[in-house]
């Protein structure tokens, strides 16, 4: 391991860092400011092509020269049943006719351009690369260390990130069942859905490796940050608390849902994916949670083409509107000074712990 993979957390100026969203919410704006501000901002590479990921290297490279990381989704391993996945093609018959499209046809062997994404990391060497779905081999992480690039991996429980630990990561996102978006789970299978919150699960995996660790679920505001770094966590990781900042990605219509009192909950679903993953509670998600299979990446393909013409036609009941528990606490701020409100609420709000702390029951104003 070299030296640059030592200590990663360490060298931000704010223990933030903005979740990987793929999609396109992750903007390379969005990593930049946030990466610029002493945070970490991260790109998603997951559903862009090579030479799409190259571009957003070069236009996050022209906006800092600050730590930033790219995301990168492990290949399926899991079987898929076909007749579950070609019931499931039948029963979204009339969705596709209410939007006018065509079902999309998942391809074989579909593997994101795992081998490609890889060998453009290597070779751009960029500070740091995390993996969601799995744990990378130790040959993977091996390949990363050789160019000074630290490996961060993506965790839901103690036993993945003993893999983790063994495969020789640098840095753990635990990740807990409140975050938005995708389960980050080796498995797909839908009870990884819900399980431990995010600060017992931190507490689980501070036991079981000896790794810095970031926290990531649910995470809003810089009370929260505070909560995180106190459960041992070096930083937090947020996601959907950028998807209002103008430098997301995230469509209009999602970002005006965030706030809109008609989608009040979340649920766990594998309708748009077929992978558990937390969005907000809309018609697709109530008609079809409990008919889709878990069929990752097959059912995300056949369902792209109805949720581009949903998002085309500015229908949120359409969209994956992904989404953590606390996303009615989003703020519309710039990414930049959204990292300052944080980095300040947490700073506050761990002096006003200390202070708690220091006070001696029965005795108001005097400590220790």
């Amino acid at each position: 391991m070299g030296a640059s993979t030592r200590d990663v957390l360490g060298r931000l100026r704010h223990p933030i860092v903005a979740a990987p969203m793929a999609g396109g919410a992750s903007t390379p704006a969005l990593v930049g400011e946030v990466s610029a501000a002493g945070g970490l901002g991260f790109l998603a590479a997951g559903y862009r092509s090579p030479a799409d990921l190259r571009a957003d290297l070069v236009q996050v490279r022209a906006r800092t020269g600050a730590l930033f990381g790219v995301n990168v989704f492990v290949p399926a391993t899991s079987a898929t049943d076909p007749v579950a996945l070609d019931r499931y093609r039948l029963a979204l018959a009339g969705e596709a006719q209410r939007y006018g499209v065509t079902l999309g046809d998942p391809p074989v062997g579909d593997t994101d351009g795992w081998e490609e994404k890889l060998a453009l990391l290597v070779e751009e060497r960029v500070p740091l690369v995390s993996f969601t779905f799995g744990c990378p081999s130790p040959s993977v992480v091996d390949r990363f260390h050789e160019v000074g690039t630290a490996v961060v991996g993506t965790v839901t429980s103690a036993d993945e990130a003993r893999a983790c630990s063994r495969a020789g990561v640098d840095v753990l996102v635990v990740q807990g069942p409140e975050a938005g978006g995708h389960r980050a789970s080796f498995t797909p299978e839908p009870s990884q859905g819900n399980g431990v919150g995010l600060l017992p699960l931190l507490a689980e995996v501070r036991d079981a490796v000896d790794l810095d660790l970031i926290a990531a679920g649910g995470i809003m505001d810089g009370g929260a940050v505070a909560a995180v770094l106190a459960a041992g966590a070096g930083a937090a990781q947020l996601g959907t608390a950028f998807l209002r900042t103008p430098e997301s990605g995230a469509h209009p219509r999602h970002q005006a849902a965030l706030v809109d009192p008609r989608f009040s909950s979340t649920s766990v679903t594998l309708a748009f994916s077929g992978r558990p993953a937390r969005g907000l509670t809309n018609r697709f998600i109530r008609e079809y949670g409990n008919t889709a299979p878990s069929a990752y990446p097959q059912v995300h393909h056949l369902t792209v083409p109805i949720r581009k013409a949903a998002a085309a036609a500015g229908d949120p009941d359409g969209m994956a509107l992904w989404a953590g528990q606390g996303h009615r606490f989003t703020r519309d701020l710039p990414a930049r000074r959204l990292v300052e409100v944080l980095a300040a609420e947490a700073a506050e709000a761990a002096v006003l712990t200390a202070g708690r702390l220091r006070r001696v029951p029965g005795q108001p104003g005097e400590s220790r």
